[in-house]
């Protein structure tokens, strides 16, 4: 029987955490993607402790884009998540797609934070 899409999403994932871990010199860059929204946090695996997050639901983002389910929406979350993550003293990262496809709003994400300073 075919895989639903939500089955292959999360095979992906579990695929993908088997080889990446997020340490405390290189903390893993973890993206969520809904519907409506996307969120980013920067985590710690081993101290299992977040360093730095942000999302779509923010007021501050939530004024600032008109819907938390475009590109720009995933440019300010990046700029936003690589600001706060440079500011704890995280440079380097590795990045977790969430199981989801690199492309759209999980690229932008990806490439914003680049832009402001992450290195993955």
């Amino acid at each position: 029987m075919k895989a639903t899409r939500r089955e292959s999403t999360r095979n992906r994932h579990q695929r993908v955490r088997r080889r990446v871990q997020g340490t405390a010199e290189r903390p893993r860059l973890a993206v969520f993607r809904s519907n409506h929204h996307i969120y980013a946090q920067v985590i710690d695996d081993e101290r299992q402790h977040t360093l730095a997050a942000a999302s779509t639901v923010e007021p501050a983002l939530k004024q600032a884009v008109a819907s938390g389910a475009t590109c720009e929406a995933s440019v300010a979350v990046g700029k936003l998540l690589a600001e706060r993550a440079l500011a704890q003293g995280v440079t380097l990262v590795v990045f977790d797609r969430g199981g989801k496809l690199f492309h759209g709003r999980v690229r932008a994400l990806a490439d914003a934070a680049r832009e402001a300073g992450l290195e993955f």
